[in-house]
């Protein structure tokens, strides 16, 4: 009933305007140009408010840059993340030169050429050296982007499993993600969705010798500085493994295997006790603080206090619990990995022990 009457009021108030506006129009003087043809006070009316309008798009323009500089990305923790930042730092600089030159010739030129009588606007049909030059600058530009840009590709897609990279296999299945490794031998054993059964969740091949070693975990622990050759591989249907602090991403595509590899160059706890992450946690605890207070007066539990972590996501819509489907990553010294390495048990001896169960 409440938005019923809302929306009369708003009506009521739309036609009261309306009434109005015929009022005012038929107390103006007769000598007022009503006609529908814009003359020379229009004409300059309108290019002031050209100018005006693009100053206060570069006032609002420059006031974001510098009041919204803290959510720029914080440092890349990958070797190629720098890089990738450089790319995409070029671009923005680029497309704010553009901008900045094209959107002051629009507005300037829509003041500096207002229609006045007895001007004449010069007309010609074209020009082959102005076609010439926005056509060869931006193919220039372009150009160099990509192949910045394929170079950066090429070192995080062509990866040879004899090189020292680590082999790691990312499973996606709705709504979670799992982690195997390639144990001792760095080869994974072959697997299939047609052969899960029982703990052998991932279709893991058991009669495939190299599968043995193999060890499955819910956690994705990186040696820092140690380069990792991920293969993707999907159970259901289409997820994307995202790696925000990596600058990495990757389509996770059922009935086939993807790849992409990087090199994690910041422990966890080095990005944790970073400046950026301080500073940043600090703020989503204060956010987080004051909403518990609402929270507990309604009688819910309070919000827990936030603590930075690396974290895998799907940037896949792919279901109705997409938006919580990650996993939490580890990158701690080499030291460290192994000794998190020989708690995880192998693909071999987990199904040893099933086949004793039977």
């Amino acid at each position: 009933m409440t938005v019923f009457l809302i929306i009369v009021v708003i009506a009521l108030l739309g036609i009261t305007f309306w009434q109005m506006s015929k009022i005012l129009k038929l107390s103006q003087s007769s000598n007022t140009d009503n006609s529908q043809i814009a003359n020379d006070k229009d004409n300059k009316t309108q290019a002031y408010l050209m100018l005006g309008f693009v100053i206060f798009l570069y006032v609002f323009m420059f006031y974001n840059f510098w009041n919204y500089s803290k959510f720029y990305l914080p440092e890349a923790a990958s070797a190629h993340g720098d890089d990738y930042d450089t790319l995409m730092f070029i671009s923005i600089g680029l497309i704010m030169v553009v901008q900045l030159i094209t959107q002051f010739l629009l507005y300037f030129f829509a003041y500096k050429y207002k229609g006045e009588k007895g001007k004449k606007a010069l007309f010609y049909a074209d020009n082959d050296k102005l076609e010439f030059i926005w056509t060869i600058i931006p193919v220039i530009v372009l150009a160099g982007l990509i192949i910045y840009g394929l170079f950066t590709w090429s070192d995080i897609m062509n990866v040879e499993e004899d090189n020292d990279a680590m082999v790691v296999e990312i499973y996606a299945y709705q709504f979670g993600w799992k982690v195997r490794y390639s144990g001792e031998d760095n080869t994974l054993g072959k697997a299939n969705v047609r052969f899960i059964e029982g703990v052998n969740t991932l279709g893991v091949d058991k009669s495939d010798s190299y599968a043995k070693d193999d060890k499955i975990a819910s956690e994705l622990h990186l040696p820092v500085d140690k380069q990792v050759l991920f293969k993707f591989r999907s159970q259901d249907v289409l997820h994307s493994a995202y790696f925000p602090f990596f600058r990495a991403q990757m389509n996770v595509v059922p009935g086939m295997i993807t790849q992409f590899s990087f090199t994690p160059t910041i422990t966890s706890e080095e990005m944790r006790n970073s400046d950026y992450m301080v500073e940043k946690v600090q703020e989503i605890n204060e956010i987080r603080k004051e909403r518990s207070k609402e929270l507990v007066a309604q009688g819910d539990l309070a919000l827990e206090p936030y603590d930075f972590e690396y974290y895998l996501l799907c940037n896949k819509i792919c279901g109705v619990s997409h938006y919580n489907m990650q996993m939490k990553i580890v990158v701690e010294s080499e030291e460290d990995f192994n000794k998190w390495m020989e708690e995880q048990e192998a693909f071999g001896t987990t199904m040893a022990k099933q086949e004793e169960k039977k």
